[in-house]
């Protein structure tokens, strides 16, 4: 399972796992997350994620702000009406729920801290990685939206760069239903631009991009479709995209990042900080 993982990791950026968890052990985690959705509160303040309008949207919000130790819920742009209500059945409205579900829920918790997990580090070389941030990611028929071309390094940034992401399909992942889509390759091309806590103290907006968005040629990407039970291991600087699901099927993903802590400067005007504990150690848990 795990030869050639950093060969092929810093030669294109990404590397499929096939089989890395079995469809038992993928069945829990949904299972745990709809349990989180019929669980979910009214005071999640029903706040809209979005890629393509983050300024207007996250971006102005102490919610997401403020995330990074709880378990909060994040919604689809067309799940929510003018007055907050929702337009859509709960258990299709999300877009995800993020950002300390590796903290806060045993389940996630437990696949997080795995062994296979520990042995991924490893593998790529990490002597004292920690975990920032988990998400569980919806992409719902119909509903699920687009994920315009990024890297994971413009929210998470390290000097030197050694951010990692474990996406984990907990659906398959088709072209139809909104596969990951890599430029292979990319991550050799340096950081692109940074979303970064606003240095203006009186302005709205509360987490701002350095740069406008680049533009990248869409016939440079491919796409990455993948059965359940797949890991697939993401660069920090690779850029990837995803479309919307446009298919009748779900398309669910656990997620969460990694970087290696030593010798390591995670940075302060990072979006997401730690909160009154230090982010979790994957080697001593």
């Amino acid at each position: 399972m795990f030869d050639d993982i950093r060969r092929k990791f810093e030669t294109d950026g990404y590397v499929v796992i096939e089989g890395f968890l079995s469809a038992d052990e993928v069945a829990k985690l949904k299972k745990e997350a709809e349990t989180l959705v019929n669980d979910m509160p009214d005071e999640s303040n029903r706040v809209v994620f979005s890629t393509t309008d983050a300024e207007s949207k996250q971006s102005k919000n102490k919610y997401f702000l403020d995330s990074a130790d709880k378990i909060s819920y994040f919604f689809e742009d067309g799940a929510i009406g003018p007055n907050g209500n929702l337009l859509v059945e709960p258990h299709i409205s999300l877009n995800k729920i993020g950002h300390a579900l590796h903290v806060l829920n045993p389940v996630f918790r437990k696949f997080t801290l795995d062994e296979r997990v520990k042995e991924t580090a490893y593998q790529l070389g990490y002597e004292n990685p920690v975990i920032p941030q988990s998400m569980y990611i919806f992409k719902n028929p119909g509903l699920g939206s687009e994920v315009i071309a990024h890297q994971d390094a413009t929210y998470l940034y390290t000097e030197p760069m050694n951010l990692a992401g474990i996406w984990i399909a907990i659906d398959d992942a088709t072209i139809e239903n909104g596969c990951l889509w890599f430029a292979r390759g990319s991550h050799k091309s340096g950081v692109h631009r940074r979303y970064i806590r606003n240095p203006d103290k009186n302005s709205e907006e509360l987490l701002v991009y350095t740069s406008s968005p680049p533009y990248y040629q869409k016939s440079n990407f491919a796409p990455c479709p993948v059965s359940k039970g797949t890991c697939v291991l993401i660069h920090g600087q690779v850029v990837h995209f995803s479309e919307p699901n446009r298919s009748k099927q779900s398309r669910h993903a656990y997620t969460f990042h990694i970087y290696d802590q030593k010798n390591t400067k995670y940075f302060e005007n990072n979006w997401l900080q730690p909160g009154e504990k230090p982010f979790v150690s994957l080697y001593e848990n």
